[in-house]
This record gives C-alpha cells, sequence and structure tokens, in this order.
C-alpha cells in the first residue's frame, strides 16, 4: 500500500510520519532526501553552485538554505531554476528507495504533494495532516524561532488548506489533541486502508 502523506508547515505531519515508522511502514522523507542532496558533497551541490553562484553554498560547502529561501520567496525564476535542478533528483531516489522497501505499508512524506500535481497517481491513498492556520505559525514560531511574517510568507507559498483537504482521501484534523489520540486515529485509519487495497 502506497500512501502520500501531507500536510502544511506545522500541522504535524512528521510526528504521523513517525508514528506510522514506528508501526513498521517504510516512510520516504522526500525533504530529508532534498537535505542530503544539497548537503556538503550532496549530488545537486556541483549544479546549484553552477546555476546561483557561490554565494548559495555556506563554509561547509552545503546549500546555504536561508540564503535560498529568501532568494526563492524573491524571485520566482530562482524558484523554478531550484526546483528544476532538486526535482529529478529528489524523484529518482525516492524512487529507488520505495523499490527496496520490503514492508506493507510504503509511505511518501511529500510537503508539497498537493503542489506537485504528479502524486496522486503514485500512491493508492493521500493523507493530509489539517490544523488551523494560527496554530501552524504559532508551532513553527515555538519550534524554528522564526518571525509571524517568515511562517506566513512560506504557508503563502503552499496549497491552501481547501485545496489539501480536496485532494486527500482522508484528513486527520490534529488540533488539541494529545498524541495518543492522533496516534490511535492514524493506526485506525491505516487497519482501514489495508482492508481497501488489493
Amino acid at each position: 500500500m502506497r500512501i502520500g502523506l501531507t500536510g502544511g508547515i506545522g500541522s504535524g505531519k512528521s510526528t504521523v510520519a513517525q508514528i506510522l515508522s514506528e508501526a513498521g511502514a517504510t516512510v520516504i522523507d522526500t525533504d530529508a532526501i532534498a537535505r542530503a542532496l544539497s548537503a556538503p558533497g550532496g549530488a545537486a551541490i556541483p549544479a546549484l553552485r553552477d546555476c546561483f553562484g557561490p554565494a548559495a553554498i555556506d563554509a561547509s560547502g552545503a546549500l546555504d538554505r536561508a540564503y535560498m529561501r529568501e532568494l526563492a520567496f524573491r524571485d520566482t525564476e530562482a524558484r523554478q531554476k531550484l526546483e528544476a535542478i532538486l526535482h529529478p533528483l529528489i524523484s529518482a531516489q525516492t524512487q529507488e528507495q520505495a523499490r527496496a522497501a520490503t514492508t506493507p505499508i510504503v509511505v511518501f512524506d511529500v510537503p508539497l504533494l498537493v503542489e506537485s500535481g504528479t502524486w496522486r497517481q503514485r500512491v493508492d491513498f493521500v493523507l493530509v495532516i489539517d490544523c488551523e492556520e494560527q496554530t501552524q505559525i504559532e508551532r513553527v514560531m515555538q519550534r524554528s524561532g522564526w518571525t509571524r511574517e517568515a511562517v506566513q510568507a512560506v504557508l503563502n507559498q503552499q496549497a491552501s488548506r481547501a485545496e489539501r483537504r480536496a485532494a486527500a482521501d482522508a484528513v486527520i484534523l490534529n488540533e488539541g489533541k494529545s498524541l495518543a489520540t492522533l496516534k490511535s486515529e492514524v493506526l485506525a485509519l491505516m487497519a482501514q486502508w489495508q482492508t481497501r487495497t488489493p
């Protein structure tokens, strides 16, 4: 069973990915793949340096994420160039990890699943983790020390809650509930979906 897992920044998507991993699913984290590709010595670094110049690479030899985040928000063309470099590499590694998976459930943790437009046909089910925008902002400010404006800028770039919910086979609302409650909801849904997959 192939599940596409997504949710806006601060929705709790990573917590749900952890729950699924602990329950024995293979979780393929496309953000982690992107970070590895743009880490020192990562496969994307030469192309990123060629495209964006030495200012985009930090002293350790990794992509300067803060610099690139600001550039991508400011400049649509720069964002498209970044995606053109990273997305094919991420896609190739994602497929490689999926082929190597030996568990009955494979979860693709994809922050921009809805925005990409290509995931729907690649998975059996799409699970969206949702919460109020105000909750997202507060969680990210607390977790990352970002300003409200910085979080809002990311939210503005992502699909709206309505767009994500419209693309979902199931939505789990992660608002004001305990981890135990969230876990039981996630595992109950997995059991239900397993009876529906061929």
